[in-house]
């Protein structure tokens, strides 16, 4: 068998028992692959020279020279090897001038320096010839080194699986900390608003949430958050967020129930969610809160709200007092109300009008007939407008002094006509000294009281005195002063009388 086939049938051998290394991997421990780097060089080279000796001298007879090289080779294993051989030169067999001890160049005398380096007994490697090399590979017995891939391809799969295994480790931690993040209750903050409320000392705001934390599970439970939205403690998920009742303040106070809802997604503790969940209570007249929602809002304050059963009842307490007593205000000025409209009503036989709120309390009437005079509480003498029913056809002539200020037609065949003195113009007129008669002159507060009754306070009396009047004599803009603001309070509401 020649070199040639001897490579194939050795490579043939090595790809078969490294296929078996690779079937047999989980078979295989790092005990059964591990060598012992003395137990090789010293016992089982021998062994396996020796086998591979006799097999060589039983399947080939090798030519004369390779012969003689191994038997060379066989004795030279006996002796000592040369430089290039497999084993090594310690450096204390070295002959004494090849010492590293020296004496020192240009010291002369000088006392001797040991430069001896201390290398005990660590050989120095040798590199073996290609041709020892390829002559040490067919020496090696086709075990040894079916043995030496296999362990070769083991050692490189159980590197490759220590890696691997490593990596899938840093997996597996990792998701356990997701894990485990996904089981910790999560505090998150939402926004609310509401005014004067102070959850230390009323009651705190239900929050309905419902939907599926990151188990799947579904949920729906009631939560309370303070006035500053926190007090919400969830596993990570989507939930959907509203409020499901009012607080109480400490005052009573109730609020509106906003009807809005919030989806929000949950993923971290501390997570503010203001900017997507913000709800405002507001406040409404507390003379509109029914029973029924100081019912619920009492209802959740005992359930969470406060810190006990009594607490909730003295808030449900004064959450009704205070509705009672806006409700018994509320009646009050309502009654009051209609009084007073039963008292600036009037009317006559033809027609029926209303006292304009501005005037009542300040001004009086006094009738005859279809004839109607309101005039200057306590003083009859200066009357403000006088009303007169006319039939249509016939004519008006006011009294003299008097201007008309405007006039309603009832509908009914009747005219009624609305005269009087322009104050704006009179008033001022004599106070500038324009006129000497005595029915024409006011003490100062009487003129000013005259021109806000019958101008409405639009202008101060600086103003009509000296922009609107003037000393001109003029009286057309202080006219249309007092004609314009009885048409929008007075002329309205004189009705034909049913």
């Amino acid at each position: 068998m020649n070199d040639e086939t001897m490579g194939q049938e050795d490579a043939a051998q090595d790809a078969e028992a490294c296929a078996e290394a690779l079937e047999s991997l989980d078979r295989i421990s790092l005990d059964e692959i591990a060598f012992d780097d003395s137990g090789v060089d010293v016992q089982d080279e021998p062994e396996a020279e020796a086998q591979s000796d006799d097999q060589d001298a039983d399947d080939v007879e090798p030519a004369e020279d390779e012969a003689g090289r191994e038997d060379t080779e066989s004795e030279a294993g006996n002796q000592p090897e040369s430089d290039t051989g497999e084993e090594t030169v310690l450096l204390d067999s070295l002959p004494a001038e090849d010492s590293l001890t020296r004496e020192l160049p240009g010291l002369g005398s000088a006392p001797v320096v040991d430069e001896t380096i201390a290398m005990g007994d660590i050989p120095l490697p040798s590199v073996p010839s290609a041709r020892e090399a390829e002559v040490r590979h067919r020496k090696m017995s086709p075990k040894r080194r079916n043995l030496m891939v296999a362990g070769a391809v083991a050692v490189a799969l159980v590197a490759g699986g220590a890696g691997y295994a490593a990596w899938n480790g840093y997996r597996q931690e990792q998701a356990a900390a997701v894990a485990a993040n996904a089981h910790t209750m999560m505090s998150v903050q939402i926004g609310v608003h509401a005014a004067g409320l102070d959850c230390s000392a009323g009651s705190k705001i239900p929050v309905q949430v419902s939907g599926q934390d990151s188990d799947g599970s579904s949920v729906s439970e009631t939560l309370y958050v303070d006035e500053h939205g926190r007090g919400i403690k969830l596993l990570p998920g989507n939930y959907t967020l509203s409020i499901a009742a009012s607080p109480i303040a400490s005052d009573g106070t109730v609020y509106t129930v906003p009807t809005t809802k919030a989806q929000v997604t949950i993923k971290s503790d501390g997570q503010d969610l203001s900017s997507q969940a913000a709800f405002r209570l507001k406040v409404p007249s507390a003379d509109t809160v029914t029973d029924d929602q100081i019912d619920a809002a009492a209802k959740y304050a005992e359930e969470g709200g406060t810190s006990s059963a009594a607490a909730a009842k003295v808030l449900q307490q004064a959450a009704t007092a205070r509705r009672d007593a806006a409700v018994n205000a509320v009646s009050a000025q309502k009654a009051q109300a209609a009084r007073d409209a039963d008292a600036r009503h009037k009317a006559t036989d033809l027609y029926q009008l209303d006292i304009p709120v501005e005037w009542y309390g300040k001004v009086e009437t006094w009738q005859n007939g279809s004839t109607l005079c309101i005039y200057l509480a306590g003083d009859s003498d200066t009357p403000i407008v006088t009303l007169v029913a006319v039939r249509e056809g016939e004519s008006f002539t006011p009294d003299e002094g008097d201007t008309v200020l405007g006039a309603a037609n009832l509908g009914n065949g009747y005219t009624v006509y609305a005269s009087g003195p322009v104050y704006p113009y009179v008033v001022l007129q004599t106070i500038n000294g324009r006129t000497q008669n005595p029915v024409s002159t006011y003490p100062m507060d009487t003129a000013i009281e005259l021109v806000e009754l019958t101008t409405g306070n639009r202008y101060t009396y600086s103003q009509i005195k000296n922009v609107l009047v003037g000393k001109d004599g003029k009286a057309d803009a202080a006219t249309k002063l007092e004609t314009d603001y009885l048409a929008q309070i007075l002329l309205p509401s004189i009705k034909a009388q049913d």
